[in-house]
């Protein structure tokens, strides 16, 4: 793992050779003797630790009684072979009968996780790199190198991102598809809204280019910036395509509405798109704690905010222009009367004068 670019700060608690004594038991000896390993065991637990057997109350204070060896028997690992257990006959058997000690090397603590036996290994995404790439890094090395029987799985945050997935792809689709949908309602075709949805990667590119110009991440904190930088970018193509919308019912040309509402919207979305900009600067140089999240949404919707408007007002015109075209004489609604009685026509009652019966 330390060969890959991608993660940094590896370290982990795990060792493989520290030195210990192994506690060796004859089984067969244990049996002829009379010795459950239970026992011996259980034995050497009270010995060698401690057993709490009882309380009581004196000069109206609570001692609590501990049942342990005493230091001088159990100062050196030889003395565990000293000690003696019962066998089921009720007669003392030293461990030495049975047991033996041997000098080895081994982990210096066990640790389990969901019943496995683990090693723990903790680090983070290097400078440029998402937690995506990370976790690929570490999947690609895994699958490499550990042997059959092994395996790796997450923990904290990272078990949450990996258990997910692409789940944010998809959220994002559907946003989108939404997003198209209520467009196709207001402007009554499937083919204006898409002038919005494909003035979107503008504004997209240039939010991922300042982040890697940055050396930031694309973490939680980019894809919140991103979905703000959606929806303002989309309210600048609608005002856009709305005024030429308008002008083209008046009678224009689709290229002449087009050009008219660039013309008209151009300021307005200049000045708010760069008090906007401005306003995030703040954020982009934050110091101090919890800067990086700072940093990384504050650069991602500068990005593309910046991206979006000097590029947005040219491409969205020629959308509009290239879609407005395509959908010149079609509507949504076949034979759809465009004057409903309902709208824009007050209703009037004719009065008529009728002569009286004989």
């Amino acid at each position: 793992l330390r060969k890959r670019r991608e993660i940094t700060g590896l370290f982990t608690f795990y060792s493989a050779d520290y030195p210990q004594y192994e506690l060796k038991i004859d089984n067969d000896l244990a049996m002829q003797k009379g010795i459950t390993i239970g026992n011996a065991m259980n034995t050497l637990s009270i010995m060698v630790g401690s057993t709490y057997e009882l309380g009581f109350i004196k000069y109206q204070r609570f001692f609590k009684v501990y049942v342990q060896a005493e230091p001088s028997y159990r100062r050196l690992p030889e003395d565990v072979l000293n000690m003696w257990a019962k066998n089921d006959k009720g007669e003392m058997v030293p461990f030495s009968a049975f047991m033996k000690i041997v000098k080895s090397q081994g982990a210096n603590e066990i640790n389990r996780y969901n019943m496995y036996t683990t090693a723990s290994i903790r680090g983070g995404a290097a400078t440029g790199f998402s937690s995506g790439e990370a976790i690929k890094a570490v999947q690609e090395v895994a699958a490499k190198t550990l042997p059959r029987g092994y395996d790796i799985d997450w923990g904290g945050l990272s078990k949450d991102e990996v258990g997910r997935g692409n789940e944010a792809v998809y959220i994002f689709l559907v946003v989108l598809a939404f997003v198209y949908l209520v467009l196709a309602a207001q402007y009554e075709s499937f083919l204006l809204p898409l002038a919005v949805i494909f003035s979107l990667p503008a504004g997209i590119f240039g939010s991922f280019l300042l982040i890697k110009t940055m050396g930031l991440a694309n973490d939680i904190y980019a894809q919140v910036g991103l979905v703000m930088l959606v929806g303002l970018l989309g309210k600048n193509a609608v005002l856009i395509i709305e005024f030429a919308v308008q002008e083209h019912e008046k009678g224009m040309s689709v290229r002449d509405a087009a050009i008219a509402g660039a013309k008209a919207r151009f300021r307005p979305i200049l000045m708010t798109s760069f008090a906007f900009i401005a306003g995030l600067v703040p954020l982009v140089i934050a110091t101090g704690a919890g800067a990086i999240g700072n940093r990384t949404i504050g650069t991602a919707a500068l990005g593309g905010m910046l991206f979006g408007t000097v590029f947005g007002v040219i491409i969205v015109p020629g959308l509009y222009y290239v879609f407005g075209s395509l959908a010149e004489g079609h509507k949504l609604i076949q034979d759809e009367n465009e004057y409903p009685i309902s709208e824009g026509v007050e209703p009037r009652v004719v009065l008529e004068e009728m002569e009286p019966y004989a």
